[in-house]
């Protein structure tokens, strides 16, 4: 089983090392049958972030990460709860993959270079988003050229210690970085009033200000930089297999968007004369045998789980009670980036 204790003695680099090192003789077993062998799929999760990985107050987990994890199980047994959570920090989250104490870490992680090449695969980005600030209006701050000199409470293994050093040594802010090693410790420090910022996903900033905020009005989120980050669900390398079977599950929700296909009407669609739905839904057979699935392993998310708009509503859009703007996490179709790929 994994140690976060350990984890935590060793620098991120270090358990990168020490973690792709163990991959090799821990997971001679392909990860998808030790998945169907197991009964469940392993997922990592965020330690609180209501939106994308939450449990609610029965202690069941919601969220745009959390139903992509669900999609894979719904695809691979045909019951989306067939799940475990492990809560992880941004330090955890990489050499819990790499390790193999999870199967699947759909976590807001973002597409980078030198994770994919150190034993990551990534799959099919899930939400497109900017790295921004967090700031008390108090501060009369609005933009990132007026933080000079401001401590910033930074959570340690993500990319956003990179993207705090690179806009102070860009723009001479000298920034004051203060690290802290899980979620709640970090907001919980800005909040009171320990670091003049907050830092990360500014979706994860809505969340966090939408819910743990005394006053939510008395705050600001910015953006960091010009860039948008892909935050990308990820597996191990080393099985194509199951590899392919998370990306095409994510697929499957964005496809039902574009194929106008949701909970509601998929048996329904289930009679369609489009050819390309009829695929999709495993009416005519190819698809699922070509990943060792179910034919309808499509059918089996949307039914559960929904299309990707369905999801996104109610964790983070209109349905929500973030009401997040998809603003790029639309189709392409409709002038975003998320881009369904073909069923055939």
């Amino acid at each position: 089983m994994f140690n976060t204790q350990w984890v935590r003695a060793f620098t991120f680099g270090t358990s990168l090392v020490v973690a792709a090192g163990l991959c090799g003789a821990a997971h001679a077993q392909s990860v998808f049958q030790a998945v169907k062998d197991r009964g469940h799929v392993i997922c990592g999760a965020s330690q609180g972030t209501v939106g994308f990985g939450a449990p609610d107050d029965n202690g069941y987990w919601r969220g745009l990460d959390i139903e992509t994890c669900r999609a894979v199980a719904a695809a691979v047994f045909g019951d989306k709860d067939k799940v475990e959570f492990v809560p992880l920090s941004g330090q955890q989250r990489i050499p819990a993959l790499l390790s193999g104490e999870i199967d699947l870490l759909p976590r807001t992680v973002t597409w980078t270079l030198r994770r994919d090449a150190n034993g990551i695969n990534f799959t099919t980005p899930n939400y497109y988003e900017f790295t921004g600030f967090m700031v008390p209006k108090a501060l009369g701050v609005s933009k990132v050229e007026d933080m000079k000199g401001a401590s910033v409470c930074v959570q340690t293994g993500s990319t956003t210690e990179v993207v705090v050093n690179d806009v102070s040594t860009k723009l001479s802010l000298d920034l004051q970085t203060v690290i802290f090693d899980n979620v709640a410790a970090t907001r919980q420090a800005f909040f009171s009033g320990r670091c003049d910022a907050l830092i990360t996903d500014a979706a994860a900033l809505a969340s966090v200000r939408a819910t743990q905020a005394t006053n939510p009005d008395d705050y600001i989120i910015f953006p960091a930089t010009k860039y948008m980050d892909a935050l990308t669900p990820a597996v191990r390398q080393g099985d194509d297999q199951w590899f392919d079977i998370v990306k095409w599950s994510i697929q499957a929700m964005l496809a039902g968007e574009m194929y106008g296909v949701t909970q509601s009407n998929v048996d329904e669609m289930l009679n369609s004369s489009e050819p390309r739905i009829k695929r999709f839904l495993g009416v005519e057979a190819g698809n699922g045998a070509a990943l060792g699935l179910d034919e309808k392993f499509a059918y089996n998310i949307i039914k559960q789980i929904g299309n990707y708009a369905e999801v996104f509503d109610r964790n983070l859009g209109k349905d929500s009670p973030l009401k997040i703007e998809r603003g790029p996490n639309r189709l392409f179709s409709d002038g975003g980036l998320m881009f369904p790929l073909v069923f055939q």
